[in-house]
């Protein structure tokens, strides 16, 4: 017989049972009818269980069919024990549920590479830099000057391409009421070229579109973008569209896939860098990143080299051309800064690197989640398989093996991760693009691709293998090593085990404080960035982000200003570069007494009325009037006034900074206080406000603010829209949000890790609970004859219920002090996302001790009050 006709057979048990034993039975009568006696027959036959088992053996797959007999009394263990196991199967998939749901995000996020040829030689240019307040950061924008410079250095080893970062505009098809808002880039035009990449219909950019500035105005739409806003409609080509003041033709789609460089954003239209005419010439304007494409055969050491002697003469060119305001020790650090290649086969994005380490220690807490459920299911199924000791006791006695045993119980594990597995999929499908959404404002979502491929997959996989090897391996080792003359006796030893159990214990209230104290200071982070004052009331005001073709003398912005103030619904309207907490910064170094200070301070231009638009509390002085020119006039904040002029009263005073390479003195008006300037995190810096409407040459951009009557002020956003180019044609609204978004969104990192890890820890405290409770409940079960013949002897019911207790709270202690320890060592990894947090705070140490002390305490309860019920007369007498 084949090896695959007896594997089929293990799944015809019945039809193979009938035909062997109608094959014994025509023995027994062939012989019969040879004249023996029937009885004689089947005596001289031998045992029928014998010979059926043996010929069973002979036409089916034997591992196999004990596989198949033991899943079938796996399912019926299962049921028999249905509330237990249903414990077990949904915590475990809840954990495994998170676990793939984190992985989707950082394979989104980090790991998955590019739809582009050889994504793997694809390279992003940095360089360090020092912020405003002195830290070092890494940069990666580029102004084009710079970026001919180093293309024509490096063209025979590598290209490279600039991509712009990716820009939120609004964009109309037919009338300025009908503005959607979409996701544009700039870009080289060879990058589709370079990277691969076909036209899904028409064509796509070329280096022939992005030669002269201003001179090709065409766009390519992603295909994502095509399939959402036009339904595939092949007609989109040759539609045209406004964008700003510039208006485009389409002139094809990209191919299915790309979306894009910037992991987390998902890119509408491409644009040729081109069309940032007036960018293309000045070397003060970053605004792309510069990427570069290896060619086959190079490495990347040799361009790295090339480059950084490029930059290092660009610099020095540049740096000649700079006016001696400019402090010494700037002019160095800008000098000394050397360009670096960093891999960027999956992308780079802002998203990425706000993302990073939260994504890290999203996974961490997860996976502490994972081993919390693990270790729980372990208890339990170590639990059950010293309360089944009798039967395996059993098994062993007629001839079960030992390593029969372990498959027993490594059935029953695989069973639940099976059932686990299926439950936290879909956990997993649903809670990883519900995460994404909260990434950003519900209007302007992050956006993933979360595609559930053979990488997810793999993954998921090896979970569920790693899964069932973590709480099936104990239980199991622990049933195989029954001893079946002492447990038939009833001579059982209730405190074996103790030690496997104690320490399953131990590492989950470890795991759990763990847990528990890196949540209290994500959720203390939050509120306290939360509840940090701005300095400004958001509440009713809406920022009009407005653009014009050419640079407007300032009476014509005034003069919507006006025309705004008089629409129905308005509080009143002032004017700035920018609103407060856009991330937008200008900051320049300030004079006093003839020298620079080596620290930069920020700047401002607000019309008249913009303080009191913004709620903003004036000190001393007062504010700007019509008159006063840029420059000459200014006001400062608290932060001014605590750096420049110890603290005092600053009116009057005069200092002075740069202007086109000579020194331009500026009188203080003003003394307002301070406000927050670009986020949440960074400290107040000295800040001067000046006069925006007195620019000589008038502004290209500018942003309205609007302070309604309305308590919803996008109320209002159409039509604000349609008034601004009704009071000034040339001018154009490009993007309209409120104050509060603006607020916002430089919490919603701390929002989703707080969210998050209260979910998590509430989870891990159910799961230890429950955990609990179960080896609690089966530890009385198995000494019942223990305790009964203690309260026989006169034992009180404190003492029972304290040496139930006792051990395993003292090993929920020494777990909490291992848990304070790894939540100790992880603060250096931590303190990045953390704000005015620290974990030796006795309120982030406190709090998780008692939390999993009360968890305890109530999970304990019912099993000590049973304990202590237990009639002694009783349990003696069923012994």
């Amino acid at each position: 017989m084949s090896y695959w006709s007896r594997i089929a057979n293990v799944f015809r048990g019945r039809r193979i049972m009938r035909e062997i034993d109608e094959e014994m039975e025509s023995h027994i009568l062939e012989a019969m009818e040879q004249g023996r006696d029937p009885a004689e027959a089947r005596k001289a036959f031998g045992s029928m269980l014998r010979w059926r088992e043996d010929s069973l053996d002979i036409r089916v797959a034997a591992w196999l069919d004990s596989l198949r007999a033991d899943v079938r009394f796996g399912c019926r263990q299962l049921w028999k024990n249905r509330t237990a196991s249903s414990a077990a199967i949904l915590s475990l998939a809840l954990a495994m549920g998170a676990c793939v749901s984190a992985f989707r995000l950082i394979d989104a996020m980090l790991l998955r590479p590019l739809p582009v040829a050889d994504a793997a030689r694809l390279f992003i240019l940095t360089y360090p830099y020092q912020d405003v307040s002195g830290k070092t950061e890494t940069g990666d924008s580029f102004d084009y000057p710079q970026f001919r410079a180093l293309r024509a250095a490096v063209r025979n080893e590598a290209e490279l391409i600039a991509i712009s970062h990716p820009n939120r505009h609004g964009l109309t098809f037919s009338s300025d009421e009908e503005t959607e808002k979409f996701w544009e880039q700039s870009v080289s035009g060879w990058m589709f070229d370079s990277f691969g990449l076909k036209p899904a219909l028409g064509r796509l950019l070329t280096a022939g579109d992005d030669v002269k500035p201003g001179a090709h105005p065409v766009a390519v739409l992603s295909f994502d973008y095509w399939a959402r806003r036009f339904g595939r409609d092949p007609k989109v080509v040759g539609r045209r569209f406004r964008m700003d003041t510039d208006v485009y033709e389409i002139v094809g789609v990209c191919e299915e896939g790309f979306t894009g460089t910037d992991p987390g954003i998902v890119t509408d239209v491409f644009v040729p860098t081109m069309m940032n005419a007036k960018a293309i010439d000045r070397s003060d304007w970053q605004w792309f990143r510069t990427w570069a494409r290896l060619r086959a055969g190079v490495a990347p050491e040799p361009v790295r080299q090339k480059l950084r002697a490029a930059v290092s003469v660009y610099r020095q060119e540049r740096a000649k051309t700079w006016g001696s305001g400019i402090p010494r020790q700037w002019v160095e650090e800008y000098l000394k800064a050397v360009v670096s290649l960093e891999p960027a086969s999956a992308g780079v994005s802002h998203m990425q690197r706000d993302y990073r380490r939260s994504l890290v220690v999203l996974a961490v807490v997860v996976a502490l989640v994972l081993l919390i459920a693990c270790t729980n299911v372990a208890n339990l199924m170590t639990a059950q398989a010293a309360a089944r000791a009798r039967e395996l006791a059993l098994r062993v006695a007629i001839g079960a093996g030992r390593w029969r045993l372990v498959q027993l119980v490594m059935v029953e594990s695989v069973l639940i991760a099976v059932l686990a597995s299926v439950f936290g999929g879909v956990f997993a499908w649903w809670s990883a693009p519900f995460v994404v959404s909260r990434i950003n404002a519900p209007d302007n979502p992050a956006q993933l691709i979360l595609s559930a491929d053979w990488r997810v997959l793999g993954f998921a996989a090896g979970l569920a293998l790693a899964v069932t090897l973590l709480f099936g391996a104990m239980p199991a080792l622990r049933a195989s090593a029954v001893k079946p003359m002492t447990t038939l006796r009833g001579g059982e030893d209730p405190h074996s085990g103790r030690r496997l159990t104690n320490a399953l214990i131990a590492a989950q209230a470890a795991f759990c404080f763990l847990v528990c104290f890196v949540t209290g200071q994500f959720v203390a982070t939050f509120d306290r960035l939360a509840h940090q004052p701005t300095g400004f009331v958001a509440e009713r005001l809406l920022t009009l982000e407005t653009v014009t073709h050419n640079n407007e003398p300032s009476i014509y912005w005034d003069e919507v200003r006006q025309h705004l103030q008089a629409v129905n619904g308005v509080e009143s309207v002032a004017i700035c570069g920018w609103a407060l907490m856009t991330g937008n910064g200008w900051s320049d170094n300030i004079w006093l007494n003839g020298q620079p200070d080596n620290k930069e301070s920020y700047f401002l231009a607000v019309s008249p009325g913009w303080l009191e638009t913004m709620r903003i509390p004036l000190i001393d002085g007062r504010d700007f009037r019509e008159q006063d020119a840029y420059p000459g006039t200014a006001i400062v904040n608290e932060a001014f006034a605590r750096r420049y002029s110890d603290g005092q009263n600053p009116v009057g005073r005069t200092f002075e900074k740069m202007e086109n390479d000579k020194r331009a003195r500026f009188q203080v008006v003003g003394y307002v206080r301070d406000v927050r300037y670009r986020n949440m995190r960074e400290p107040i810096l000295p800040t001067v406000y000046v006069p925006l409407d007195a620019r000589a040459k008038g502004a290209d951009w500018a942003t309205f603010i609007v302070r309604t009557r309305s308590a919803d002020p996008l109320a209002l956003a159409s039509v604000l829209r349609r008034e601004v180019p009704r009071a000034r044609p040339e001018l154009r609204v490009a993007n309209i949000r409120t104050q509060t978004e603006l607020v916002e969104q430089h919490t919603v990192r701390e929002r989703l890790l707080a969210m998050l890890s209260l979910f998590f820890a509430a989870v891990a405290l159910v799961l230890a609970g429950v955990g609990l409770y179960g080896v609690l409940t089966y530890s009385v079960l198995r000494r019942r004859r223990e305790i009964g013949i203690r309260m026989a002897l006169g034992a009180p019911s404190v003492a029972v219920a304290r040496r139930i207790a006792a051990e395993v709270f003292s090993m929920l202690a020494l777990g909490a002090v291992i848990g304070l320890i790894a939540g100790l060592a992880s603060q250096h990894y931590l303190e990045n996302l953390l704000y005015q947090v620290k974990g030796t705070d006795p309120m982030m140490l406190g709090l998780p001790a008692l939390t999993i002390f009360v968890g305890a305490l109530l999970a304990a309860l019912r099993p000590v009050i049973h304990a202590v019920r237990i009639d002694p007369a009783v349990t003696l007498r069923e012994e």
